[in-house]
């Protein structure tokens, strides 16, 4: 009898950390969905805010501002993890995101809801990066495609599912509950962290020492340079005063974050992050993927709705094909990885991903629905398969002390690749509808103008010609990727014993 009670309490003991574990892990899926969902959600409902409080000319900076803060605080709070543990600022950087949904709720013009989303930005960059880290903390490698790929499929489901939620409590509610939305299930998430989040003390953190003149140099190097590209083109052209001004001012303070990094004893940006060769690799592979990911997330459902004459409902259908099969091949990706390894496995999906946005330009005109959404469940899939490895395999090659940093680097490069790319390929399809339709128009005044009923069908054809040399420009990313996954990264990631 004696003998078996150890074996009972301890039969006890590890389901009691399995539910706690579990309880957690829906944390981290509601934290991860309202990252997500801030991220799109408020696009459909632009008119009725707009028409409440009025700033239709810098109502972009409610995406902007949201995203730009988000980028520049991963870096920030992926080493205050490291240094003081995931769970204190998981918890602050969920209560600084909630402070700002109700702030943006009660938000009196724009100006003010501008503020408020820059707010919950600064609270969104923890919530994104530390679910990450906290997940490879959680469970083995074995294991860790299970909660990553339910990560993933969270992700993809809420950005999608954004828009038509903010469409929906805008037209029927008040688009001030797209805010509202938030308080309750952030208020579980954050219970559930509280509660159930238990971590052991680490040295690292009764000897901390916070890199605050890095923190605030990082983040103003980030702001500046963001903003140049999220507004040149935009706001003002590439060649004018205030884009000159700011990239000039950004790399001036690339030269200070350099200098100030340098002499810190406990730096935010660490120099290790791109003196190895795998962390370095994966970093500027993802943010390569960053890049390509804005081809069919912006410009797809453009060109379903002028060039294939679709609905707003079937474009988005369209779209969101790719986030079926996302999640369900980085699922399966483990059982390709343990057989090649991180490095091939990724290189087999971008390698994929490269033959298939080569072959979305030639797709017939006008063609039909099915083709490019074949094409976008083929692409998710591969991409799966590219993305989950390189994001595992990574994490598994630092300690504790180092995977929130480490992950934030990787987050951050995917980020700041996506801001690059939506300038980038704006700039593209802009000058291919220039090219074509004789220097007359942008690809929102074109498209507004055929919603109206008032463009030509060689305007459409201008339009498939843009969208198709954006695919190529994100072909060109992926093979920039393939080639620096074969040529900097090891073959074989030095993964640490558990």
């Amino acid at each position: 009898m004696g003998s078996t009670t150890p074996a009972i309490r301890g039969d006890a003991a590890r389901r009691q950390g399995e539910r706690r574990r579990g309880a957690v892990v829906a944390a981290l899926m509601l934290a991860m969905a309202l990252a997500a969902l801030d991220s799109t959600v408020v696009s459909t409902a632009v008119p009725q805010i707009v028409g409440d409080l009025g700033g239709f000319s810098v109502f972009s900076w409610l995406f902007s501002g949201y995203l730009l803060a988000v980028t520049v605080t991963l870096p920030v709070y992926g080493k205050l993890s490291d240094t003081f543990g995931r769970k204190p600022v998981l918890v602050v950087g969920a209560a600084v995101f909630l402070a700002g949904s109700l702030l943006c709720a009660v938000a009196w013009n724009m100006g003010a809801l501008i503020a408020f989303r820059i707010v919950q930005g600064l609270g969104g960059g923890a919530l994104q990066g530390t679910v990450q880290t906290l997940a490879a903390d959680l469970y083995p490698l074995a294991e860790r495609p299970r909660i990553q790929s339910r990560l993933s499929t969270v992700w993809a489901v809420s950005a999608v599912a954004g828009p038509g939620l903010g469409g929906v409590l805008a037209a029927y509610a008040d688009w001030r509950w797209i805010f509202l939305i938030n308080l309750p299930i952030g208020a579980a998430a954050l219970w559930l962290i509280v509660r159930h989040l238990h971590e052991p003390e680490r040295e690292t953190a009764r000897h901390a020492r916070v890199d605050w003149a890095g923190a605030l140099t990082v983040f103003a190097c980030g702001g500046v340079l963001l903003t140049a590209l999220v507004q040149g083109g935009v706001a003002w052209p590439w060649l004018s005063a205030p884009s000159l001004t700011l990239f000039g001012a950004g790399l001036a303070l690339v030269a200070v974050v350099v200098t100030v990094e340098r002499r810190a004893a406990q730096p935010i940006i660490p120099g290790w992050v791109w003196r190895r060769r795998t962390i370095a690799a994966v970093n500027l592979a993802l943010g390569a993927l960053g890049l390509l990911m804005v081809a069919p997330a912006v410009f797809l459902p453009t060109y379903a709705q002028s060039v294939l004459g679709l609905g707003p409902v079937a474009a988005g259908f369209v779209l969101s094909v790719w986030t079926l099969s996302w999640p369900v091949s980085a699922a399966l990706s483990q059982h390709v990885y343990r057989r090649i390894g991180f490095r091939d496995t990724a290189l087999l999906g971008i390698g994929l991903g490269t033959l298939i946005l080569l072959a979305f330009p030639f797709l017939p005109y006008p063609g039909s629905w099915w083709q490019p959404t074949l094409l976008m469940l083929l692409l998710g899939g591969a991409l799966g398969l590219f993305q989950l490895p390189l994001i595992i395999g990574v994490q598994s090659t630092v300690g504790w002390s180092e995977r929130g940093t480490t992950t934030a680097s990787v987050l951050f490069c995917r980020q700041t690749g996506q801001t690059l790319g939506a300038s980038l390929f704006g700039a593209v399809a802009n000058g291919v509808l220039a090219a074509r339709l004789g220097g007359v128009g942008d690809l929102d005044s074109v498209t507004r103008a055929l919603d109206a009923g008032t463009a030509p069908e060689a305007t459409r054809r201008a339009i498939a010609d843009a969208v198709h040399a954006v695919y190529l420009g994100a072909a060109g990313a992926a093979a920039l990727a393939f080639v620096v996954l074969l040529l900097v990264a090891p073959r074989r990631f030095p993964v640490l014993p558990e």
